[in-house]
């Protein structure tokens, strides 16, 4: 059997000089465009040179060159579609556009010793919105909490006294569901426990539209609507940044996976939990 020379078959020996060319395949803001296109739907080169406004001969250059790495294939009809191989790696280019865009920022963060699963998906916060400032992150906190209808999560190293006030007449009035999770050691307003007494607190928790969990320690920060989410990262001394974070708003801006992926560390955070214990709790 003859191989193509420019598609080497991926065999033991050879595993890095095969991912070495997928990334110079990949190094191409043209052939990425046309990898992107075929995601919408396959395509003929005449449509793709269209599409792109490119001469044919560009077009064609390209392609083939995507097909000798086995990223696309060409059927019958002169149609060209993404192989299995192709669609899975398109999945992560994700990954490294979040990562790219936000570079200055983690390289003054971490991912925070989350499960590898949640690192593996951490492109599904590529379509996002960097806020940063402390007081335009409460804001939108506040917003987020005023657009809820069914519920609102909260994972946190500590409680603004701001948020307690805009949250609980929220959860008093209108019955959304409260659940959150807190460190052991979470910094805590002194004031707190009467604004929540006031607010009838105990009753809500009774009544079970509050509840709470906590942790050793907050590795990731999220807080989230039904169709709003917001994460926050901690800085290279392990502590969470409440000063920045990224906030995406509506869940057919990226099929919702930003959304998913924050409701999934909660949920994941949720059921490895212990019970509440009010007598670690900092006040001050």
């Amino acid at each position: 059997m003859v191989h193509n020379i420019r598609n080497p078959p991926l065999t033991n020996s050879n595993p890095m000089m095969h991912t070495e060319q997928i990334f110079f395949e990949l190094g191409s803001e043209q052939r990425l465009s046309i990898l992107f296109k075929l995601t919408e739907h396959d395509s003929k080169l005449s449509k793709l040179s269209k599409d792109l406004n490119v001469t044919m001969q560009e077009v064609h250059r390209n392609l083939s060159r995507l097909v000798d790495a086995g990223l696309i294939e060409k059927d019958s009809a002169g149609t060209f579609a993404l192989t299995t191989f192709g669609n899975a790696i398109i999945t992560q280019i994700s990954t490294f556009g979040f990562l790219s865009r936000n570079r200055s920022y983690f390289s003054e963060h971490i991912f925070g010793e989350i499960p590898m699963k949640f690192i593996h998906r951490i492109g599904a916060l590529d379509n996002s919105e960097y806020v940063n400032g402390l007081v335009a992150v409460i804001e939108l906190w506040k917003q987020l909490y005023n657009r809820s209808s069914e519920y609102i999560y909260g994972m946190l190293p500590q409680i603004p006294l701001d948020l307690i006030e805009a949250i609980m007449p929220k959860i008093r009035n209108e019955s959304v569901k409260f659940n959150y999770i807190l460190p052991e050691k979470a910094i805590v307003p002194k004031n707190r426990a009467e604004i929540l007494k006031n607010s009838g607190y105990q009753e809500l928790m009774r009544k079970g539209v509050v509840e709470r969990r906590m942790v050793d320690k907050i590795r990731v920060a999220v807080v989230l609507s039904e169709n709003q989410a917001t994460v926050m990262f901690p800085t290279l001394k392990h502590e969470i940044d409440m000063n920045s974070m990224f906030y995406s708003s509506g869940l057919q801006i990226d099929n919702g996976i930003f959304h998913e992926w924050c409701l999934d560390f909660f949920r994941y955070n949720w059921y490895n939990s212990m019970s509440f214990d009010e007598s670690k709790l900092i006040e001050v």
